[in-house]
């Protein structure tokens, strides 16, 4: 006990200094609070970031789902392909030409023609600018949008468009149609200069795929034996569970979208923001979902769930213009009416012979349509007139310029695989493997 007594006092005098270095120490790691608001909104792209990713596996779960069993393969390969292609295209020219700062070839109009660069590793020898977010988190944030949009063009064409000339199409997509007309509204253009107000893109990134989806339709021809004898012949998915999974992790991931679209977590209001962004998401994708349910129970006399799936998908495009100044019945409305979209404009556009394998065309381009201008109804800031101006630009500029790339592909090397390979699938046409070899050929 004696030892004890005189060892105790002497370990103290060893542990206080230590204590002291320690609560020194971690009184010095103490960020400044100039940095705090830097910190946490780069923390917030990299979070939304991650979530809009999701979307990436949403997109092929739900394509995968809505093709037949013979294609299913495709899909997947085409999305892994073209997010990988989005990834270098963005890097190597997308992210200056939709950001490029003074920087612009064309005043408002054409960005620069440089690769993204970051600061450099812990920020050495910089005078980084501490309102904002790091250039790491912003390009990785914004670099989703951009592979959302390929994404969208990839479920419409399927079961008949051959891999590589639609791999080449997602270049020049990601490299230069996105950023360009992004640039117009996002990165200071034209478009923001006249008052357009696109929160999240429903018009920049939605109805954007949606237009070049659309041209690619137009161009490539529907499915053979989709529209014969003036009737509509249904082609069942192979597996509706799935794209369940993939409307719900598509739903997920919308939070990342619209909620990151807020674009600052450095003060409370910007936080409660968020939140009424988040809130404001879900219910218009619930909208959306119960609208298309219960008009497919009164047109059809059954509920129809992948007009159910495509609902609560358009619901979330309608709200993304906007999210921030609805309340939550007027995002529920909104929501809603992206959803009687849908399950009207789906056969109408089989009325056309406009073959869209998982009715990307009714829920991107024209739930983004109705979302632009539905901005108007809770942004006092809007105008009607600018809205419609920015939703004919950006369409044709889109349209236009994806129909002259298809023709070009179509011309040169072909773009739809012969009527051998489409009846027998893309998966052993294209690929050589079946994502179910187990399961007999019906």
């Amino acid at each position: 006990m004696t030892l004890i007594k005189t060892l105790l006092p002497a370990a103290a005098l060893i542990v206080l200094p230590t204590l002291g270095l320690t609560q020194e120490a971690a009184a010095d790691t103490t960020p400044p609070n100039e940095e705090i608001g830097y910190i946490f909104t780069t923390f917030m792209f990299l979070v939304s970031g991650f979530l809009v990713m999701w979307m990436a596996a949403g997109f092929t779960m739900l394509e995968a789902g809505l093709v037949r069993q013979k294609n299913v393969t495709m899909q997947l390969t085409k999305n892994i392909a073209l997010f990988s292609l989005a990834a270098l295209m963005y890097y190597l020219i997308g992210y200056n030409l939709m950001y490029p700062g003074d920087g612009w070839s064309i005043d408002g109009v054409l960005g620069a023609f440089s690769p993204a660069a970051m600061e450099p590793v812990g920020l050495a020898d910089t005078e980084t600018d501490l309102t904002y977010a790091s250039v790491g988190s912003d390009f990785y944030f914004q670099l989703m949008f951009c592979a959302t949009t390929a994404s969208i063009v990839s479920g419409t064409l399927a079961e008949r468009i051959k891999l590589w000339p639609f791999l080449i199409f997602v270049l020049v997509l990601t490299g230069l149609i996105y950023p360009i007309q992004a640039s117009w509204k996002w990165g200071g253009g034209f478009l923001d200069g006249a008052g357009f107000l696109d929160f999240a893109g429903s018009t920049v990134v939605h109805s954007v795929g949606g237009w070049a989806a659309l041209a690619g339709a137009l161009i490539l021809g529907p499915r053979l034996g989709k529209y014969k004898d003036g009737r509509v012949i249904p082609f069942m998915g192979s597996n509706l569970p799935l794209a369940t999974l993939g409307t719900f992790i598509l739903w997920l991931g919308w939070f990342g979208f619209n909620g990151g679209s807020q674009l600052y977590m450095d003060t409370a209001g910007n936080v409660a923001d968020i939140s009424r962004i988040f809130a404001n998401t879900n219910t218009a994708a619930a909208g959306g979902a119960i609208a298309a349910l219960l008009l497919t129970q009164l047109l059809y006399k059954k509920v129809d769930l992948t007009m159910v799936l495509n609902g609560a998908l358009a619901g979330l495009v309608s709200i993304t213009a906007e999210p921030l100044t609805p309340g939550l019945g007027s995002a529920t409305l909104i929501g809603a009416v992206g959803g009687v979209i849908v399950v009207f404009a789906v056969p109408f556009l089989d009325r056309l012979k406009i073959d869209d394998v998982v009715g990307a065309i009714p829920v991107h381009l024209m739930a983004g349509i109705w979302g632009t201008l539905a901005v108007c109804l809770t942004n006092g800031d809007a105008s009607l007139g600018t809205q419609l101006y920015a939703i004919i630009v950006v369409g044709v500029f889109t349209f236009v310029v994806s129909g002259v790339v298809w023709f070009i592909l179509k011309a040169v090397m072909g773009i739809r695989v012969s009527e051998e390979e489409e009846i027998n699938g893309l998966d052993m046409a294209e690929l050589g493997m079946e994502a179910y070899p187990e399961f007999s050929k019906s």
